[in-house]
């Protein structure tokens, strides 16, 4: 197949799976062509002869006070879609990639041709963003106009539906991890380097917004140390990062606390972690945890969104309710001091994602689904 992909290509989620399971897809023997602002990621390491990237660039004419980015990006869809002969349309995250999607099929129906469009919600799209009311309409009409949609979890599905009041089939199809990349390293050298006395670590990885309630990560760590010796590694940036360097200060645990920033390390700095700490007020489905539990990495999350559906309390972590750090310390302390159990958890941990996550067994659920997206059947 000759397949588009939109997506954001920053660290987030979305671009993230977007990203993936373009290569996947090329592996598999696909072309695939990202259309967006600027180059994914993750397709930044490598070179794979049948991959693509189209630049949308956008106008800066005086008149236009805001960029017009929907617009551009839907001008690219069509010029893209029109030389390259694809077959489909994949946006990743409904706002504004569905919207522009949408446009761009419009304009090719005007001419007598089609493409057929699939969307992939991934959790803010429709529980925050997507909710506000100058977004809301707009959300509902291109989730109802796509020609085939999926979310990546069944609580996500479900939000959809019940949020947008839609009457449309959506495929829930989760997000998936390259196991053969993300997998148990030791890496010895590294981890004396971290923790030099043997400390135990927890780490987190977000986009640091609100949200993602970061800074409990690091209330955590203070009751855990308090037990036993740890160190907190921090992945990633955000708004809330000053706050939380505030508080490790306020805390004196400036020194135990490890900001690593934006990283492309990222196997690297798990393995080399004890504990995944995932504290999110909100969460559709918890790729970070994910590519923790492929490393063999214990969670601890909160009960909410689709993490349940990922982390399995008592198995391969503990889940605890929004907020509640002393559960979550407890909980991290009692797997930290009880290596027998640890042990179960890692393996557990890693057996999950093996059984239920990895590439190969949901990167051929996408292909199947474009073809009956393709057929008529979406």
């Amino acid at each position: 197949m000759n397949i588009g992909i939109t997506c954001y290509p920053t660290y987030g989620g979305s671009g993230v799976v977007a990203t993936e399971l373009g290569k996947g897809l090329a592996e598999r023997g696909h072309s695939v062509h990202f259309i967006s602002y600027a180059m994914p990621q993750r397709l930044t390491t490598q070179f794979i002869e049948n991959i693509f990237f189209h630049e949308v660039e956008i106008s800066s004419y005086p008149l236009f006070e805001y960029q017009l980015y929907s617009l551009s990006l839907a001008s690219k869809m069509v010029e893209v879609i029109e030389f390259e002969k694809l077959d489909l349309l994949h946006v990743h995250y409904a706002i504004p990639h569905a919207v522009s999607g949408y446009l761009a099929k419009q304009i090719l129906q005007a001419s007598g041709k089609d493409i057929k469009l699939i969307t992939t919600l991934h959790g803010t799209d429709i529980t925050l963003v997507g909710l506000e009311p100058s977004f809301l309409p707009l959300v509902k009409f291109t989730i109802e106009k796509s020609d085939g949609v999926t979310a990546v979890s069944r609580f996500l599905k479900e939000k959809t539906l019940t949020n947008y009041q839609i009457d449309k089939d959506i495929e829930v199809i989760t997000n998936f991890v390259d196991t053969d990349l993300f997998a148990p390293s030791k890496n010895l050298e590294l981890k004396n380097h971290i923790a030099p006395n043997g400390e135990k670590i927890l780490v987190h990885m977000s986009n640091f917004r609100p949200v993602k309630r970061v800074p409990d990560t690091i209330r955590v760590l203070e009751k855990v140390k308090k037990e036993i010796p740890a160190k907190l590694l921090l992945i990633g940036d955000g708004p809330d990062r000053s706050e939380c360097e505030r508080l490790a200060r306020d805390l004196g645990l400036y020194n135990d606390v490890k900001f690593l920033g934006k990283q492309d390390a990222i196997m690297e700095i798990l393995n080399i972690s004890d504990l995944f700490l995932m504290p999110s007020q909100s969460e559709s489905f918890g790729l970070s945890a994910l590519e923790a539990m492929a490393c063999g990495i214990p969670t601890i999350s909160t009960s909410v969104g689709g993490l349940p559906e990922l982390v399995v309390h008592n198995e391969v972590g503990y889940i605890a309710e929004i907020g509640d750090v002393d559960r979550m310390a407890k909980y991290a302390v009692s797997l930290l001091q009880n290596e027998k159990k640890y042990d179960k958890f890692a393996i557990n941990s890693r057996k999950r994602v093996l059984e239920n996550f990895d590439k190969d067994i949901i990167i051929p659920r996408y292909e199947q689904y474009y073809e009956k997206v393709i057929a008529g059947k979406g």
